[in-house]
């Protein structure tokens, strides 16, 4: 089957569903193409007496570990973080913690101001606007006013209740003579336009029976459908193709029953995450771009940036009721986030307070708890459930060439196409950075009254954060797109998923993903097309 569309979308998720929505509001509609299926209210576990089994077999955000039918290998042996995605409408914010952080200014300058990765050709300021549509859709709690922060419109709800940890949080950190600030999310406190309010039951990383904790499937995308944007699911993009000018004209995809189809267009935009995105360029390969489509820089798959966390976990004598409310935010300090001289490596981390696991995940050993098997292992499981919380550590990550996400042909996909390769080790910034970030955690834990304190240097489960192997430049010979998100080698092509950013920043990304790609939108609807 062959189809035409002016604007095809690869991928359903975050960004994709952001960029259909704002095109359709303009009258252009688009056709987006999607590897998974919807995902139905009623299969979400949280409720249900195996929530915890199924977070790590065929509910985790591991797709390695999944293994369901909408995902493609990707080879992780040399990687010291592993891939977290989810492929379906929605994407990751199917599986996301909804903490929604902004980039700050300087994020956008770091080697003007700091001399070390690259500048985006864009500021903050450019995205300011988006970032309070984004909020505005994607719904959102917490509390306007930061003095560490640019300004933002009132959120929607309040924040979410701190609990007994993060009162103690709290009360530390202005201690230690620390800034702090509730945690933005896109997660309703109280009912609020036709969507429940939280009811703090906690695996929020798992999806949301009540529809609280926003994702895109129930945000953007009813909205966008109702305007005229079309999805095709179960539709996994093989390669793209181009004329015999070099612009792209057809996307070649695979129907659930392997048979291959053709979608003409006149725009093609990748919106697959940060592996997802190079490997379909990767793997488009023609006359015109034997090393891959947009790849003439040898930048595509370059520049993959995972943000490094460390985990730092303290544990208090009486309980302190973590296990309910968001498990993955709660409060956060970025009183380590800019350069300081005094330290030895250059930007820098935040420090988010995180709540405990639940009874399965706590007894397999949460973040490093030390619960043996056999004996003393009740005895240590009633010291720690309920009664720990655990500081993430988030570091910004600096773009480095030897750090890329590649294809593999000898490894395929159902289909035959090429599995992703990630090819990533912590970069010495990094490392100098964590191990400041982990010493003024434990401060901060024992400032509010930990009695014990255990280190988890690095949380391996944590690639969520998919980011630069596009990055967006104003120089073709290192970058991949320009400020518009249009590919410098292939005018009609875009990327407007955290492949593109320029740099890491020290906050979760998704919020800045979706401001980029509805200002994106804006930028093609505004050059006629």
């Amino acid at each position: 089957m062959n189809s035409e569309s002016r604007v095809v979308i690869i991928g359903a998720g975050a960004s994709g569903a952001a960029f259909a929505w704002r095109l359709a509001q303009q009258g252009v509609k688009s056709i987006c193409l999607e590897r998974g299926d919807w995902l139905n209210p009623d299969d979400i576990p949280t409720d249900q007496a195996d929530w915890e089994y199924r977070r790590i077999t065929d509910f985790s955000p591991n797709p390695n570990v999944r293994k369901a039918k909408s995902d493609y290998p990707i080879l992780d042996a040399n990687s010291e973080i592993k891939p977290l995605m989810y492929n379906g409408v929605g994407g990751s914010t199917i599986m996301w913690s909804a903490h929604t952080p902004r980039f700050r200014p300087s994020d956008f300058k770091i080697n003007s101001l700091d001399g070390v990765g690259f500048d985006w050709p864009i500021s903050y300021w450019d995205l300011a606007p988006y970032y309070e549509i984004n909020d505005s859709v994607m719904g959102t709690s917490g509390v306007a006013g930061d003095p560490g922060n640019p300004p933002r419109t009132p959120r929607d709800t309040p924040a979410l209740p701190y609990g007994a940890v993060g009162t103690k949080m709290a009360n530390a950190a202005t201690q230690l003579g620390w800034h702090w600030w509730p945690s933005d999310g896109n997660i309703f406190s109280k009912s609020h336009d036709d969507r429940f309010g939280c009811n703090n039951c906690g695996p929020c990383e798992m999806g949301c029976r009540i529809g609280a904790r926003a994702s895109v499937d129930i945000t953007y995308w009813p909205k966008a459908i109702a305007m005229g944007a079309e999805l095709i699911l179960n539709a996994s993009v093989s390669h793209i193709e181009v004329d015999a000018k070099g612009f792209a004209n057809k996307v070649i995809w695979f129907d659930q029953n392997g048979t291959e189809q053709a979608t003409s267009c006149d725009f093609v935009v990748m919106a697959a995450n940060g592996i997802g995105t190079p490997r379909i360029l990767l793997n488009s390969v023609s006359n015109l771009f034997p090393s891959g489509l947009g790849n003439s820089s040898g930048q595509v798959g370059r520049n993959f940036m995972l943000h490094p966390i460390a985990g730092v976990s303290g544990v208090w004598d009486e309980p302190v009721q973590s296990w309910a409310g968001n498990d993955a935010f709660c409060l956060l300090t970025q009183h380590f986030y800019e350069t300081d001289s005094s330290r030895d490596f250059k930007r820098g981390y935040e420090m988010q307070v995180t709540r405990g696991q639940g009874p399965l995940i706590s007894a397999l050993g949460g973040f490093g708890l030390n619960v043996p098997w056999g004996q003393g292992h009740h005895e240590r499981f009633d010291q720690v459930f309920g009664r720990v919380a655990t500081v993430a550590v988030t570091c910004e990550d600096l773009p480095t060439d030897t750090n890329f996400v590649s294809i593999d042909s000898n490894v395929t996909d159902r289909f035959g196409v090429p599995a992703a390769v990630m090819n990533y080790e912590l970069e010495a910034n990094a490392q100098q950075m964590k191990s400041h970030g982990i010493e003024s955690a434990k401060a901060w834990l024992a400032a509010a009254g930990a009695r014990e304190i255990l280190v988890n240097p690095l949380v391996a489960q944590a690639g969520f954060h998919l980011m630069g192997t596009t990055r967006m430049g104003t120089d073709p010979n290192i970058s991949v797109i320009g400020q518009d998100c249009r590919a410098h080698d292939v005018p009609n092509l875009l990327v407007i998923d955290a492949s593109v950013f320029a740099s890491s920043a020290a906050v979760n990304p998704t919020p800045t993903l979706q401001a980029i790609a509805l200002r994106a939108a804006d930028q093609l609807v505004k050059s006629g097309m």
